[in-house]
């Protein structure tokens, strides 16, 4: 007999579960009323969208911070090149960049999500408008979902609608409250990869749109180093932002019980001994001028007055007057910017969200509900997030897999 299944979002997880479900004979339909499909799959990776990350699952999971051992089984069924197998197979030519991240050779994120839907429709999925409104069980079984306009009844509903970040994508919160209304436990939801709040009285605000390339950034955890990287970051009126911090933020997550400070390397690609001699040929070049006016070719026009105010230097001390002492602590300055960070932003600004349903919960070879039987999660509403580089998506695509094929498998 055809099995009957319901899947609750048409996102990433909840795309490739219909999918999946249907390549094993299920009879699927895909609950999704946003006006289109993969709406955050297509602003991903500033519209590029980064498919995966070409990672074994050892590699896949030293990216997953938050229980990335749950995952483990749906990785080692469905790693990084089963996912660029999978798209090519549907069409869309791959490439690999910087860190092993995964783009369409086009980068275009519309090619994914299009190649997704040319699937859905290969395989007989009935798309349907309607929004979930409630989960029908029936002696500790999930029967169906309760819409705004009338019930589907199923023999097994896939819950996919991703997190609370980004609610103009559709991320409503709906998927955590049917979970909870099925006796689930939603631990608490934030974001992750998300823009950082600066502590009162900082320096962001002076610097506000002001855009930092090929700069080092490193995280301090109460003092203690956590996180190196390399990239572009932004100053905003509120704090920092930009792929850097996004990155950044996912290893900030103990806001609250613990302090954390950013440090901006200016000259990453000179050490102190290299800077310091950079500094001495621009102050013989402007032995004569006043020490705010000899920083233009070190530094961005808007980045000035902070950093010489932060020097201790006063800023009409002629160059010939600045000490070796007052040098080289400049230069220890611009390999050190510190940022005392108070907050994430709310995680309404996140790109993903960090918690979700409780993963002691859910069968991790499966996706099914310990607490209700047919009912299966896929995607960023499960309680792990990782960090950047197509490990987030990877994740949707491995659980949504894992769940569409059990789903649509018949017990005995």
């Amino acid at each position: 007999m055809t099995k009957k299944i319901v899947v609750v979002g048409g996102g990433a997880a909840g795309m490739m579960a219909a999918i999946s479900a249907a390549e094993r004979g299920a009879s699927v339909t895909l609950l999704e009323p946003n006006e289109r499909l993969g709406k955050k799959l297509n602003i991903t990776g500033k519209g590029r969208c980064n498919v995966t990350n070409n990672s074994n699952t050892e590699e896949l999971l030293a990216n997953v911070p938050r229980n990335g051992k749950f995952l483990y089984s749906a990785f080692s069924r469905f790693e990084g090149q089963d996912a660029m197998a999978f798209f090519e197979e549907l069409g869309v030519p791959l490439k690999v960049e910087r860190g092993k991240r995964v783009f369409p050779v086009s980068d275009r994120s519309f090619d994914v999500s299009g190649a997704l839907e040319r699937r859905l429709k290969k395989q007989k999925v009935i798309l349907s408008r309607k929004r979930a409104v409630r989960l029908l069980i029936k002696d500790g079984a999930v029967r169906g979902v309760e819409t705004e306009q009338g019930t589907l009844p199923a023999d097994a509903v896939i819950l996919a609608t991703g997190g609370v970040s980004y609610p103009a994508t559709g991320s409503t919160g709906d998927g955590h409250r049917l979970a909870a209304e099925a006796g689930h436990t939603v631990t608490p939801l934030q974001g992750s990869l998300v823009p950082l709040q600066e502590e009162e009285g900082g320096v962001c605000r002076d610097l506000q749109g002001l855009s930092l390339r090929n700069v080092g950034l490193t995280v301090f955890e109460n003092n203690k180093k956590i996180e190196t990287d390399f990239g572009e970051l932004l100053f905003t009126h509120f704090g920092v932002s930009g792929p850097l911090v996004l990155s950044a933020s996912a290893h900030m997550r103990y806001f609250g019980k613990k302090t954390y400070r950013l440090e901006i390397d200016l000259k990453p690609a000179l050490d102190e001994g290299q800077l310091d001699k950079r500094l001495l040929s621009d102050f013989e070049k402007y032995a004569n001028s006043d020490f705010c006016n000899a920083l233009n070719d070190l530094l961005p026009q808007k980045l000035i007055p902070v950093m010489v105010a932060r020097s201790g230097i006063p800023k009409h001390q002629k160059i010939h007057d600045v000490t070796r002492e007052q040098r080289q602590g400049f230069g220890r300055l611009l390999k050190h910017f510190s940022i005392n960070i108070a907050a994430p932003r709310p995680v309404e600004d996140a790109i993903v969200t960090s918690g979700g349903v409780k993963v002691s919960e859910i069968d991790p070879h499966t996706m099914e509900s310990k607490c209700v039987k047919d009912l299966y999660f896929s995607g960023e509403l499960i309680d792990v997030d990782a960090y950047t580089g197509g490990f987030n998506l990877q994740i949707a695509w491995a659980t949504g897999r894992a769940a569409g094929f059990a789903a649509a498998e018949n017990k005995e």
